[in-house]
């Protein structure tokens, strides 16, 4: 690993018309190294019965929803979870989740930068 410290990688699965508003705070943060955002769909323990919007394939009824992926320094974790749950509530059902994973390695592939260099 790199020698700067250890890295989490945060995963956060959120309301898409929360996305927005996410971002545009967590843009608010210095040194935040990005962001990767992808559509996707899924239910929880409601199965995306309560949702307007939801998708039905093959008989499954899936909510959409976006998943947000950072890769960050161990001092940057509070601060990204603070501001995206912060940024998501809305204090309905289907907010959504964070998941925060330790992350053994980073590889920049263009210069071959390793840890939090790369980042």
């Amino acid at each position: 690993m790199g020698e700067k410290g250890a890295m989490k990688q945060i995963k956060a699965i959120v309301q898409p018309f929360r996305l927005s508003a996410i971002v545009a705070a967590l843009q608010q943060i210095p040194d935040l190294p990005g962001i990767t955002v992808f559509d996707v769909r899924g239910f929880g323990r409601q199965r995306a019965r309560s949702t307007p919007d939801s998708i039905e394939d093959e008989g499954v009824l899936y909510a959409r929803k976006v998943q947000m992926e950072l890769v960050v320094p161990e001092r940057l974790v509070d601060e990204v979870i603070r501001t995206i749950r912060e940024s998501a509530h809305t204090g309905n059902s289907g907010d959504g989740k964070i998941f925060a994973n330790s992350l053994d390695e980073v590889i920049r592939i263009r210069s071959g930068e390793r840890g939090e260099d790369a980042l």
